[in-house]
């Protein structure tokens, strides 16, 4: 027990919240505010043990009480004193721990305290230092002034203990006498049952002995959990027969609790089953942790989860839905199955962003379609439609704008460029991958009475994201698939609808989600292959593919930065001339994006990468260490006291260790080069004029889903009995084309001069093949027509087609040519493979607007409205028709 001390006239205040130490006890705080650290050191570390401070009690103003007379305003200061003195009870502007003076209202009593002991310690990555210091009361004191000194508060006081001949006046006194022996008595039978209950009490007994009553009456108070106004009472108590008086009535108070709560126990204990009593006892775990207030140190979890679902802005309909859930779980025990599936539920419905957003900054045009310049090379139609969906968010923040679908062969940049958008707009980017997802259940989520049950994508989405307006990519849409689980196509028709999406209903969640402040944008390599419902909800922007120039363009200032530095090199070691990267584009590549271009571009740089680690590398280390001293506190606590270790690391700048590769000169990629590492170049401009060296073969241009491309068609004869054979994996389409591609040729026969006469049949004794090659390739569609008539007259004719002529275009039967799809692609896919003449439909002039102009100034575009325009172009010297057949 503390041994009666001298107090100064002034002391260090340490405010306590709603709490009140009284003498004899003994509590444990960590100081994290600049005020308290900053007394701490002042008042304890820097004087050991020699240092006092003072525990003072406050309160809200709201919960202000008539309880105890409360400070009146500062009349003076000492000297060492700043002048700005705090003002009680007024309205005065001083903060203490963040609330206005004018809001905390001083006790006018409180404890001295010293402290038993100290560890100081470092918060990571702040710095900021905090204290834990374990205090123990030893008197009361009256607070005659308070003032502030520095960050925190000093009071002058004057002791409110009675002195030693005052006290044995006091121990003859007939009332006190009797208080003593009945609290005593009362405390004695309290230690009995404790006793009995925790097989405990050793120490408290000698307590009883040792320590003046008048002190144990404050010891045992402070052991139980009372309210406020009863801590303040007992500590406002400084005449000894008022502190036996109350200190009996609360240890008696406490001794029936402890009766009433065995009788309640003993009734009920024969009844209980062994589930049951786990409940109780977790029941009783959770009381008694509220009680000694370490919810912090070991929270209970379902209270945690229910304050978390009150913070998570819940709507008023969803938080009685989820209120219905969580008393569900509460009656449930951790045993019970359906317990850990609530439990999950409750936490998703707490997690989800209900209202949370991300608050978008002013829009800036500029800004934005720079960014999208320095991030995508061309583009232009596409990046000209975001600029305006942008200015329409501008304009109107709340606008519902449509959902933009980027349709294009891979690699063009359809995934950057929605994360363009996301940044432009200042929002969280999600990316949600479709491709090969058959079952519903991925949109909507599981009902929740499935084991394994999950919500969908969307949902988990947003929950990851933590906002409710991000911008979600939803990738390759066009590779949904359905079977029996269901159609995921048909599950996004309510998610991009903007009317339906308020209200989007997850199968898991089993309550209405508003999915209408998330933009979404999709990606698709094909339209076809999209439900016309589903596409209906979207705005198409095609992205065809990049001409050479502008892969020349993305090459020299995206792709060769980024490849040197996926391989740890630099100019320094490594140099790509643009002549070598045109060389790569012209001879190793034909695709519509840039993928291709950019792994062979990482190729040379693997070359040089092994060229470079093999010289030999000169290591430098250089060594700056600190030492590094700490405080050593020794504890002072007969039990041992905790001592807090920061791990402090050493900065970046004491080691470094640099690594410097010496080379001469940098490399320079040649011919030689690029021959050696990727190989003989794989396309060539003269694989047309090869081709087509013979008659009966034509040059067509097909769309594919990886952008445009040049597709050979080739016919011959044979001997037989006029049969049309066709190969190459062709579809019913083209089948079909075929066929009505050979009934033209041979209804107008005599007037190409293919035959003598109209009687003479043009197949008698012959069989026709045509193939299409690369046959593991599946190809169908509507726009081989022209190349198979142009293939079959070649034939029939025996003169060879111009080899640097394409052509697409469908036909009817009637010899019209029809206009087809995909022209940009074609046209871009002739200009890659060195063609120089490009038939098109007359219907699709219009379409011509999308290509480049680059494109179209090193092309001939060449218009036909019927069979014959084409057949006129495709060969040296017009049709064959002005010459005679030499069949």
């Amino acid at each position: 027990m503390a041994e009666s001390v001298e107090l100064p006239s002034r002391l260090g205040i340490l405010p306590f919240k709603n709490k009140v130490l009284l003498p004899g006890a003994i509590i444990r705080i960590r100081c994290t505010s600049p005020s308290s650290v900053k007394l701490v050191e002042q008042e304890l570390w820097q004087r050991e043990e020699k240092g006092l401070i003072g525990i003072l009690p406050v309160r809200d103003a709201a919960e202000a009480a008539a309880v105890g007379p409360m400070l009146s305003q500062g009349i003076g200061s000492d000297s060492g004193e700043k002048s700005s003195r705090v003002q009680v009870g007024t309205s005065d502007s001083q903060r203490v721990d963040g609330k206005n003076q004018q809001d905390i209202h001083w006790h006018s009593r409180g404890v001295a305290a010293r402290a038993l002991h100290l560890s100081r310690g470092v918060e990571k990555p702040s710095g900021r230092v905090t204290y834990v210091v374990v205090l123990e009361g030893l008197c009361r004191f009256s607070v005659q002034e308070l003032n502030t000194r520095g960050t925190y508060y000093t009071a002058r006081i004057s002791p409110l203990e009675i002195t030693k001949s005052e006290m044995e006046q006091v121990e003859q006194d007939p009332e006190f006498i009797t208080l003593s022996r009945q609290f005593k008595a009362t405390a004695t039978e309290l230690i009995s049952v404790l006793e009995q209950k925790q097989k405990t009490g050793g120490r408290t007994k000698v307590l009883l002995e040792t320590v003046p009553v008048h002190k144990l009456a404050d010891i045992f108070v402070a052991s139980f959990e009372i309210s406020f106004e009863e801590q303040l009472s007992m500590l406002d108590s400084v005449d000894l027969k008022v502190r036996l008086s109350k200190a009996t009535e609360l240890v008696d108070r406490h001794l029936q609790s402890i009766h009433v709560a065995e009788k309640i126990t003993q009734k009920v204990e024969g009844q209980l089953s062994k589930s049951q009593k786990e409940f109780l006892l977790r029941q009783q775990m959770r009381a008694i942790k509220e009680e000694l207030g370490d919810n912090d140190d070991d929270e209970d979890d379902v209270a945690a989860l229910e304050r978390k679902m009150q913070s998570a802005g819940m709507p008023s309909n969803i938080w009685k839905h989820a209120q219905r859930e969580l008393r569900r779980l509460k009656k449930m025990q951790p045993q019970q199955p359906g317990y850990n599936s609530s439990r999950v539920y409750l936490e998703l419905l707490a997690e989800l962003p209900w209202q949370k957003a991300t608050e978008e900054f002013e829009l800036d045009l500029k800004a934005a379609k720079e960014r999208l310049d320095s991030d995508h090379y061309g583009l232009v139609k596409v990046k000209q439609r975001i600029i305006e969906y942008l200015a329409v968010r501008k304009l109107k923040p709340d606008a519902r704008g449509p959902v933009l679908c980027f349709v294009g062969p891979p690699g063009v940049g359809k995934t950057s460029l929605a994360s363009s958008i996301a940044a432009s707009l200042g929002r969280k980017f999600i990316r949600i991958s479709l491709g090969g997802v058959k079952d519903e259940a991925d949109i909507r989520g599981h009902r929740r009475t499935y084991i394994g049950s999950m919500p969908g994508r969307l949902i988990d989405g947003l929950k990851r994201v933590a906002v409710c307006n991000p911008v979600m990519l939803l990738d390759e849409i066009d590779k949904t698939g359905s079977d029996v689980r269901g159609d995921p196509a048909s599950a996004l028709l309510e998610v991009l609808d903007p009317e339906q999406n308020k209200t989007f209903n997850d199968h898991y969640l089993n309550v209405p989600f508003d999915l209408s402040k998330v933009i979404f944008v999709a990606t698709a390599n094909r339209m076809q292959p999209i439900p016309p419902p589903l596409l209906d909800r979207m705005e198409v922007i095609e992205l065809p593919g990049y001409t050479p120039e502008e892969k020349l363009k993305i090459a020299m200032h995206h792709l060769i930065p980024r490849v040197l530095d996926q391989h740890g090199l630099s100019t320094e070691y490594l140099q790509i001339p643009e002549a070598m990267v045109k060389l790569v584009i012209q001879g190793y590549t034909r695709e519509a994006g840039v993928r291709n271009l950019e792994r062979n571009l990482a190729a040379l740089a693997r070359a040089a990468a092994v060229r470079v680690a093999e010289q030999e590398p000169a290591v430098s280390v250089s060594k700056d260490v600190h030492s590094l001293g700490s405080p050593i506190v020794e504890s002072r606590l007969a039990d041992g006291g905790e001592v807090e270790m920061e791990v402090i690391p050493i900065g970046a700048t004491n080691h470094e260790i640099s690594s410097t590769f010496k080379i001469s000169s940098p490399l320079i990629v040649d011919e030689d080069m690029l021959e050696k590492v990727l190989g003989p170049p794989r396309f060539d401009d003269k694989e047309a004029a090869e081709r087509v060296a013979t008659p009966g073969v034509s040059v067509g241009l097909v769309w594919t889903s990886v952008g445009g491309e040049v597709q050979f068609v080739e016919a011959t004869a044979m001997a037989g009995k006029g049969e049309l054979h066709l190969t190459g994996q062709l579809g019913d389409v083209i089948k079909e084309s075929a066929q009505i591609a050979l009934t033209w040729v041979r209804a107008r026969a005599t007037d190409l001069r293919l035959t003598v006469s109209e009687e003479t049949n043009l197949l008698d004794g012959r069989d026709i093949h045509i193939h299409f090659p690369a046959g593991a390739v599946p190809k169908d569609g509507p726009s081989a027509g022209v190349t198979l008539v142009t293939a079959l007259v070649s034939l029939f004719s025996q003169k060879r087609v111009r080899a640097d002529t394409a052509m697409t275009g469908e036909m009817t039967l009637r010899g019209l040519v029809l206009p087809v799809g995909g022209i940009k692609d074609k046209v871009l896919a002739a200009h890659r493979c060195g063609i120089k003449r490009v038939i098109l439909p007359e219907r699709n002039l219009k379409d011509l607007i999308e290509v480049p102009s680059a494109v179209l100034a090193g092309l001939e575009i060449i218009l036909a409205k019927r069979m014959e325009d084409v057949l006129e172009q495709a060969f040296e010297g017009g049709c064959p028709w002005r010459q005679h057949s030499k069949l």
